[in-house]
């Protein structure tokens, strides 16, 4: 794995050893920051269920101006510590170790650009990272959550003002982007 693009570009990235990550594959994370290339200078980023951090890392290198990094497993928060380092994106980073989901409680509302949602396969993990963001209300308006999944998996129902742009099919894994209208009008 290799940052694609931007002030990291090329820089090799490493990933925990026989760890159960599932890294984004090269094309589907070529995609995603093709998808959002007009969507990343000066944002901040959350990079949940980080594995080696490198959804969170490209955006650096493109431009965000900060993320928080989030993962269970202590072999992933330290692997990911040590790509934001060889990156030189330490001091416009944050990682947590531990329950990714319950951490965003700890969130400001409103104070997300992007959102990486990439959690293991075969959880209900995404469904409640995506209810709980829409009830802290974490995405700014207009910012935009990127999910990764695989194909087949039913996707959350989400709450007013939050809708889904657009899906992406990458054979057996679906991009799919979650956005923030603004404010509804009262009557």
């Amino acid at each position: 794995m290799r940052v694609i693009t931007g002030k990291a570009r090329g820089k090799k990235l490493a990933a925990p050893e026989g760890y159960d990550t599932r890294p984004t594959t090269d094309r589907v994370k070529e995609s995603i920051f093709n998808i959002i290339q007009f969507d990343i200078e000066g944002r901040h980023a959350l990079d949940l269920f980080c594995g080696s951090g490198q959804l969170g890392i490209e955006a650096l290198s493109r431009g965000a101006y900060s993320c928080v990094f989030a993962d269970m497993d202590r072999k992933a928060a330290d692997i990911a510590r040590k790509n934001i380092a060889n990156c030189g994106f330490t001091e416009q980073s944050e990682v947590y170790c531990g329950d990714g989901v319950a951490m965003l409680s700890r969130m400001k509302k409103g104070r997300f650009g992007l959102i990486f949602l990439d959690p293991p396969y075969h959880t209900e993990l995404i469904s409640s990272a995506l209810s709980k963001i829409c009830t802290l209300d974490l995405l700014a308006q207009g910012g935009i959550i990127i999910c990764e999944t695989e194909r087949g998996i039913p996707f959350p129902e989400l709450p007013a003002p939050y809708r889904v742009l657009k899906e992406y099919n990458y054979g057996k894994t679906v991009i799919i982007t979650v956005t923030r209208d603004g404010e509804e009008k009262s009557e």
